[in-house]
């Protein structure tokens, strides 16, 4: 076990960073389709091909999923994942054609590094070639490369944000992976132990500023819509219709209520999407229970192994 999204079976993931730009992207790949459902909490989203996985709608499996820096500029990134994958003849296939179908989300990096760097087609396209089974850092790695947290007081106070996965193994061989890039607008706090980890900090003094606070302070609070998102995706190798999956990523949104404050605000667009890839059935409660934890742990990581970055504070950064 790798503690990540890969340890559930037919899941690859890889990853593609521009350093200069401060920007990048994550792909979570199914190669022999996973049945999906999506569910989007926050009101600023960006996204592609979620219309495709209403459960009234024909489409019954994706092939990878997205997760992109670049606001929607960076939704070109999907292009290049097809790209990659009909090459390989994975996909749709149509008749005439092979077209995968590759949902994805974005999130606003554009706060650090160049606010004219996005994640592009070409990454996609590496990120897809890239992708395999195995370890990889959390924190400052793909989509996640350029995510910052707390940003309510303004940029003069927040922190590094990042990407995370975990894994969880409940009975009968099940396998519940997440992964997330974590650019809340709020702060991000340990689940387990209630300490604020990262988020709207006085620099100087050390002190929280507490972003709910400031937002009970001030009714006229302002940051930039659509500059956070908190965005992810959780496979599990059990038997799921895309209903079910629809069902358990609006399940897994409370791994958000339960670290990030405020969470799925007006700034934020937060997306889940949830992957089925087995045989076996599980009671949907069950299979929640255990989205929402490996979920909460993944946004714990995502924190944790951030590093400081463009004079962009981290979890460790403070600590030391």
């Amino acid at each position: 076990m790798y503690n990540n999204i890969t340890d559930v079976a037919g899941i690859t993931v890889g990853h593609a960073v521009d350093e200069q730009g401060v920007t990048g992207c994550t792909v979570i790949v199914a190669k022999d389709g996973a049945v999906c459902g999506v569910d989007v909490r926050g009101s600023a989203p960006g996204t592609r091909e979620t219309d495709a996985l209403d459960p009234i709608n024909g489409v019954e499996k994706v092939h990878a999923i997205t997760l992109a820096g670049g606001s929607a500029f960076g939704l070109e990134a999907a292009s290049g994942v097809m790209k990659y994958l009909a090459e390989q003849q994975i996909g749709l296939f149509v008749e005439v054609a092979t077209i995968p179908i590759v949902p994805g989300a974005v999130i606003f990096d554009l706060l650090i590094g160049s606010s004219t760097a996005f994640a592009t087609k070409e990454m996609g396209y590496e990120a897809a070639q890239g992708a395999m089974t195995g370890p990889f850092d959390n924190g400052n790695v793909g989509v996640g490369y350029g995510a910052t947290v707390g940003k309510l007081a303004g940029i003069a106070h927040f922190m590094k944000g990042g990407l995370g996965s975990s894994s969880i193994q409940g009975e009968n061989d099940l396998v519940v992976g997440a992964i997330v890039a974590v650019n809340a607008v709020g702060d991000v706090k340990d689940p387990i132990t209630n300490e604020t980890i990262a988020g709207s900090r006085n620099h100087a003094s050390g002190e929280w500023l507490d972003s709910c606070t400031l937002l009970k302070q001030n009714a006229n609070v302002q940051t930039t819509p659509g500059a956070n998102t908190t965005i992810g995706a959780v496979a599990i190798n059990a038997k799921l219709t895309k209903a079910e999956a629809k069902k358990l990523a609006q399940l897994t949104h409370n791994a958000l209520a339960h670290t990030i404050y405020p969470v799925h605000t007006m700034f934020d667009g937060d997306t889940i999407f949830v992957l089925g890839t087995g045989e076996k059935q599980y009671p949907l409660d069950y299979l929640g229970q255990f989205a929402i934890e490996a979920m909460e742990q993944a946004i714990v990581c995502a924190v944790k192994g951030s590093k400081r970055l463009a004079n962009v504070e981290s979890y460790e950064s403070i600590r030391k």
